[in-house]
């Protein structure tokens, strides 16, 4: 079982920083991933079709015999997670949990924003868990919505970028905020932009970086590690196809994606 991949899934490519993220840490692991790329994106769906969705998903990998999962998607795990557990005997983790343990993890934290897509801050997922954890915050969520699509376009250092973050970031700054939470896979790519216009004591908690941490925690303490003498490898599955998705992909691994399989959900 141990030598078995993990899968993980999301509605693109965006997830694929958690996968960076994951094959840094934990080089040995094989990785099957599943890019909802026909139906995306999650975000601006309803929580009762993003849970429907998020079923198909993982019955795929289930079928393709992963140890475990990941949902690399802040909108997925904030809608579907809970009536995942529910659902499955296969180890299912979330993104939002791993996020919000890094942001609390500094006894500074006290005012804490979030920046997301519209489902995720409509959700309240991030601000419900920040609550239960730690009394008295002062949270600040944010909907980012045209970060998506500019940095699809691979417009990070872009100024339409620039402008369009200082028009979300600004009045987060202006709440005094000491941490911002990257709620979307997407996002970390943006930590070089973020760092230039933020204050220099802004912490930033990278949705990718934690889920992996957390990811090798789990595995650990499920013994079902892969052995560390092995190199792990990675199978891409798309639900549609196009070469537009095969640059993204290189984008977010930060190297060749290899084949791209295309995946059939529902079946």
């Amino acid at each position: 079982m141990n030598s078995a991949p993990l899968g993980f899934f999301d509605s693109g490519v965006g997830g694929l920083t958690v996968v960076h993220a994951v094959q840094e840490l934990l080089p040995a692991e094989s990785i099957l991933y599943l890019g909802d790329t026909a139906r995306l994106p999650y975000g601006s769906k309803s929580p009762e079709t993003i849970r429907q969705f998020a079923d198909e998903d993982v019955r795929f990998l289930i079928g393709k015999g992963v140890k475990a999962i990941v949902v690399a998607c802040n909108t997925a795990t904030a809608h579907a997670l809970p009536h995942l557990h529910e659902k499955y005997r296969v180890p299912i983790l979330g993104v939002i949990e791993p996020g919000v343990e890094a942001a609390l993890s500094s006894p500074e934290a006290e005012r804490i924003g979030i920046i997301a897509t519209h489902g995720t801050i409509r959700s309240h997922a991030y601000q419900h868990a920040l609550a239960l954890r730690k009394t008295g915050l002062m949270i600040h969520g944010q909907a980012t919505p045209l970060l998506v699509p500019l940095i699809e376009e691979n417009w990070i250092d872009h100024p339409a970028t620039k402008l369009v973050l200082k028009n979300y970031l600004d009045p987060l700054v202006e709440k005094g905020i000491d941490t911002l939470m990257l709620a979307c896979t997407h996002y970390p790519l943006l930590i070089p932009v973020l760092r230039e216009l933020l204050p220099g004591d802004v912490r930033l908690v990278d949705s990718a970086k934690t889920c992996a941490e957390h990811l090798k925690k789990e595995l650990t303490r499920l013994d079902l590690l892969a052995s560390a003498d092995r190199e792990g490898e990675l199978q891409l599955y798309l639900t549609d196809l196009s070469e537009e998705f095969e640059a993204l992909a290189r984008q977010f691994l930060k190297k060749s994606p290899g084949k791209i399989h295309r995946a059939v959900l529902g079946g």
